[in-house]
């Protein structure tokens, strides 16, 4: 009689059923391994930016900003660096007593070297830089920077462009009969040190009735504290409405002061002339 061998196909079945199974599980652990992994540092503070370029005439302190990118320490963060470059302390910039040393109080992220910028005014048109590295950092568990030899966010270079004598920021002055007017903020510029732009002369002016209207005007400087304003037209005067004009600059305080004389024409036969003064003050 002829023996019946046992049929081994659906235990085959089932091992790989089984097999299957394990290497699911095995794929579903590696993925939430992977899922579930972290950072775990090391942790670095750096500077927030690489470069920046302010001309010497700023008023405002440059604002260099330090931050620790790791988790915020209830400590506080001490970073140590140095400066480095062209610009000359005392005479293009000045520092806090604490020169040297920036440091990012407890429970916050950033820490500020507030940087004040002197402006020689000699009308040399050049420019200047420093750059600041960090170089050591407390508590030992965070590093300077990161990448490669730990590079990146190690240095900053601050350019401090040169301005001419009149370059700035202006808050200007106008009286008329009883009232004053004051407006911040107004800007002369120059590209030679000798012809400047003013950004906006519409102080109170009686040409203009909105404030949003910001005309230029444009003087020279003669070299002897005295100036000249050319005659000029202004795309927001009538075509045949001309400014002229003459003014001062102050060496002890700064102030420029600054007499228009602005001619309306009022009909073919008829003209009228405004006289008024204005006074440009430092920010």
């Amino acid at each position: 009689m002829n023996k019946i061998l046992p049929n081994k196909r659906p235990q085959t079945g089932w091992v790989g059923l089984l097999i299957a199974v394990a290497l699911g599980w095995a794929a579903v652990s590696c993925e939430e391994q992977d899922l579930d992994r972290t950072f775990e540092g090391p942790y670095f503070v750096r500077f927030s930016d690489s470069t920046l370029t302010f001309k010497e005439s700023r008023t405002q302190p440059v604002v260099i900003r330090v931050h620790n990118a790791g988790p915020v320490l209830s400590q506080p963060i001490r970073v140590n660096y140095t400066v480095t470059g062209s610009a000359r302390e005392g005479r293009d910039y000045t520092l806090p007593d604490t020169k040297g040393t920036v440091i990012i109080p407890a429970n916050k992220s950033f820490g500020e070297i507030p940087l004040k910028l002197i402006n020689n005014a000699n009308n040399i048109l050049e420019s200047q830089s420093l750059t600041f590295t960090l170089t050591s950092v407390e508590p030992s568990s965070l590093q300077v920077g990161f990448g490669k030899d730990n590079a990146v966010g190690r240095k900053f270079t601050l350019t401090i462009q040169d301005d001419c004598l009149f370059g700035g920021l202006y808050t200007g002055t106008q009286r008329f009969g009883t009232q004053t007017a004051s407006v911040p903020n107004i800007e002369i510029t120059s590209t030679d040190c000798k012809q400047y732009t003013l950004s906006n002369w519409n102080i109170n002016s009686p040409l203009f009735n909105f404030n949003a209207v910001k005309p230029t005007l444009q003087f020279i400087d003669n070299g002897d504290n005295t100036l000249t304003i050319p005659p000029q037209a202004s795309s927001e005067l009538g075509s045949t409405d001309t400014l002229r004009g003459n003014g001062a600059w102050n060496p002890r305080d700064r102030r420029i002061t600054l007499n228009l004389q602005a001619k309306i024409v009022l009909s073919a036969t008829r003209d009228t002339t405004l006289i008024f003064t204005q006074t440009y003050i430092p920010q």
